[in-house]
């Protein structure tokens, strides 16, 4: 049987023989998305010694529409002889303030690492889109972002001992919606998703939409490519920063040691990427980290010093994190 043109997409974007012998964990919500994805991969599973297992999240958050989601998800797992695992994950009022969107997306990915870990799954695959890459990256740059924001959601990361792949980064939702009607398939809209009060629908509603009609008509697909340079950028300077890191970073003790005379010919973009990758490499937190903090760190280390011409300056950063420099060194110890 021949395959449609969506699951044609999909076996091109990531092949069939890299994960039919592996376990693949879904996470199906009973969205458009997610639904088609889950379609199309039982549509390419035609071999392999690998297993297909689903997972679904209740946040419970809109009564009687999650619970139909839920049911959704569960009957269309047993019509296809798919097991499913759900996980219900109410928010405790005191998180909310953490922001509902973030606090449900980490709960989210939190159950589905723990459930690839149960399952042994090898992939954990979401139903990301292009479209959702597009608003993504517009958002980032509403915020303010550098290089590596604008790539956008990353194709693969890790998730725990599994990998977070997204295959469905480089197809329109339109193209999803006509598989799925194609199909003849039912799915669910959540109502949240049109709520205005949420900055990402209204990039989603009004934004993009206004961008497209007064601007640009392919302004997501602008967008897309934007964040696929941006990767590509990032990428070779991940590389360099590799290697800056190799040749003149070493810890001592309970700090971290910067050779300055060694780095003093880099530019203030790469010392502050190369900042940040220590910070990284040693778990120090990066929330409260902003453009001001990471741009006085990189003027200590490259000599010489923004604010000071001699040895012994000091600057206590956020996550106490202390730098101190010396003619040939900068010292970071976290308090």
């Amino acid at each position: 049987m021949s395959l449609h043109p969506l699951e044609t997409l999909l076996a091109s974007s990531w092949p069939p023989a890299e994960w039919q012998d592996v376990t693949v964990l879904l996470a199906v919500s009973g969205g458009a998305d997610s639904v088609a994805l889950l379609r199309a991969i039982v549509a390419l599973k035609t071999g392999g010694q690998g297993r297909l297992r689903v997972a679904h999240v209740n946040h419970q958050l809109r009564p009687g529409e999650a619970d139909a989601d839920e049911a959704l998800v569960v009957e269309l797992c047993r019509r296809l002889d798919l097991p499913c695992e759900v996980g219900r994950l109410a928010i405790a009022p005191a998180d909310r303030g953490q922001g509902l969107e973030a606090t449900a997306r980490r709960a989210r990915y939190a159950f589905l690492q723990d459930a690839a870990a149960r399952s042994g799954a090898r992939y954990v695959v979401t139903a990301h889109t292009a479209d959702d890459q597009a608003e993504t990256i517009l958002h980032r740059i509403l915020r303010g972002t550098g290089i590596r924001g604008l790539a956008g959601m990353a194709r693969a990361r890790p998730l725990g001992p599994a990998t977070l792949l997204r295959p469905l980064l480089g197809i329109r939702r339109a193209e999803l919606l006509t598989y799925l009607g194609d199909l003849g398939q039912p799915y669910r809209q959540d109502s949240s998703n049109r709520e205005l009060r949420f900055t990402r629908n209204r990039i989603r509603h009004e934004l993009l939409p206004r961008l497209a009609e007064r601007f640009n008509p392919g302004v997501a697909d602008a967008l897309v490519r934007l964040g696929t340079l941006a990767g590509q950028a990032q990428a070779a300077l991940d590389c360099r920063v590799a290697e800056l890191l190799d040749r003149y970073v070493r810890p001592a003790d309970s700090a971290v040691l910067l050779d300055r005379a060694g780095l003093a010919s880099q530019s203030p973009y790469v010392a502050r990427e190369l900042l940040m990758a220590v910070w990284r490499r040693q778990g120090w937190p990066m929330r409260a980290m902003g453009f001001q903090e990471w741009d006085l760190l990189a003027g200590m280390l490259l000599p010489p010093p923004a604010s000071s011409t001699g040895t012994g300056w000091k600057h206590i950063f956020p996550g106490g994190v202390e730098a101190e420099i010396t003619d040939s060194e900068m010292r970071l110890t976290r308090r």
